[in-house]
């Protein structure tokens, strides 16, 4: 549950009467990923911001592996800068399975220890573009 004191209110907010209701559903969203779910944290130290890409690892030692077989609700992707977490992607990790089953132009590479993990390589942008969305969109159609 959300600490209501921490709370905004109408003296302390512009337009506090705007969007209250759908901000305050996506806050309780949040806040249900932390407390309630399976979550999965990956980092992604400074090669992503060279390449423009991100790992996603599939299998290990001839075996599934990472979003293959994770049982998490939510996949959290860091993108770091050396110690730093630049950004967190968050997606429900169903979505991310889908997105990468459907995504074009991703790549198949080997990396981690002794490059015993086959990965998907996929660019930032093309996790964001319209056509992912669109898919997105009409699987999610009710």
């Amino acid at each position: 549950m959300i600490n209501e004191a921490l709370e905004p209110n109408e003296f302390d907010r512009k337009k506090f009467d705007l969007d209250l209701s759908y901000g305050k559903v996506r806050e309780q969203q949040v806040a249900d990923m932390l407390q309630d779910k399976k979550i999965e944290v990956k980092s992604e130290r400074d090669m992503w911001m060279r390449t423009g890409n991100i790992a996603i690892e599939y299998e290990c030692n001839g075996k599934a592996s990472g979003i293959q077989t994770t049982e998490s609700d939510y996949w959290f992707h860091n993108l770091c800068i050396g110690d730093d977490t630049y950004a967190t992607l968050v997606f429900k990790t169903d979505n991310l399975r889908d997105i990468l089953n459907t995504t074009k132009g991703k790549k198949q590479v080997y990396g981690g220890d002794n490059n015993a993990s086959k990965m998907f390589l996929v660019s930032l942008q093309s996790l964001f573009s319209r056509g992912n969305i669109q898919a997105y969109t009409e699987r999610n159609k009710k």
